[in-house]
């Protein structure tokens, strides 16, 4: 499954790498999230509470950020495991340009899933994952404008 996407955020490019590192804020914009640590300067773990389709669960997972190009790029690689539920694993190239006062963040996703998710079907699963990334980057954007620069 490939997901891609592009979001505008009103704030230096700095400010939005800072942020895509930084515990709280991503505590307050993962949809569902029940707790993040930060395990390494570039590791979390993560547990979030989600519902696709039919199927509600706590997922427990880890994500790694690679390839870093501060502030400009980074490769995220991430896996998740729900029990009965299903896994999820894959990883996104994120990009940030500076647009004016703003960034303009895009991100190129693939994953994959397994076990009772998997048997959900691809078009819900896609509409899933747009709708908790777009929930992700509106409360994303809305942290950092109350950011005082």
């Amino acid at each position: 499954m490939d997901i891609v996407g592009e979001h505008r955020i009103a704030a230096p490019r700095d400010l939005v790498w800072r942020a895509l590192f930084d515990v709280e804020t991503l505590k307050r914009c993962i949809p569902g999230c029940k707790e993040v640590e930060q395990t390494s300067p570039t590791s979390f773990a993560a547990k979030v509470q989600l519902k696709v389709g039919p199927v509600s669960a706590t997922f427990s997972g880890t994500v790694e950020l690679t390839d870093i190009d501060a502030p400009a790029s980074c490769r995220i690689v991430g896996q998740g495991n729900g029990g009965i539920a299903g896994f999820a694993k894959g990883s996104s190239q994120v990009r940030l340009a500076e647009d004016g006062d703003g960034t303009i963040l895009t991100y190129e996703a693939k994953a994959e899933i397994g076990g009772k998710l998997a048997a959900l079907g691809s078009r819900l699963i896609v509409a899933t994952s747009r709708k908790l990334a777009d929930q992700f980057f509106q409360a994303f954007a809305k942290a950092l404008s109350e950011v005082k620069v």
